[in-house]
C-alpha cells in the first residue's frame, strides 16, 4: 500500500462489505474516485504529487478525505501500449455518502 501525499490522519483498515458505524449497519462501496495519466518521467510518482494534490484540494477531494471509512490509496499500473503511467485513487464509502457521490458527480467508478 503507498498512501504518498494523501497520507494524513490514517483510519482503520475496513475489510468488510458491512460495517456498524454509530449503531447502524451500513454497506461499504470501493470506487475510484479520481483518474489521471503520467507520461514518460524520470520518477512518475514524484511528479503525480502535484495532480493528487490538486485533486485533494479540489470540492471532490476535501469531500472524499472527510467522508470516505479509511484513508484512499492511490495505485500506479504502467501502460505499456501506450506508454505512459495510469493512477487511480480509490476510497471506501458508506452507502449513503457513496449515493451523495454518485448524485453530485456522476461517477460510476465502483471496484467491487
Amino acid at each position: 500500500m503507498n498512501n504518498g501525499p494523501m497520507s494524513q490522519d490514517v483510519k482503520p483498515k475496513v475489510n468488510n462489505k458491512y460495517v456498524v458505524i454509530e449503531d447502524r449497519v451500513h454497506k461499504i462501496h470501493t470506487v475510484v474516485v479520481h483518474r489521471f495519466r503520467m507520461g514518460d518521467v524520470d520518477d512518475p510518482d514524484l511528479y503525480a504529487g502535484g495532480p493528487l494534490l490538486e485533486w485533494q484540494a479540489s470540492e471532490m477531494g476535501a469531500w472524499i478525505m472527510e467522508r470516505a471509512v479509511e484513508t484512499p490509496e492511490w495505485h500506479r499500473q504502467l501502460n505499456q501500449l501506450q506508454y505512459h503511467i495510469d493512477y487511480a485513487v480509490v476510497a471506501k464509502l458508506k452507502d449513503v455518502d457513496y449515493t451523495w457521490w454518485q448524485l453530485k458527480w456522476g461517477l460510476d467508478k465502483q471496484v467491487n
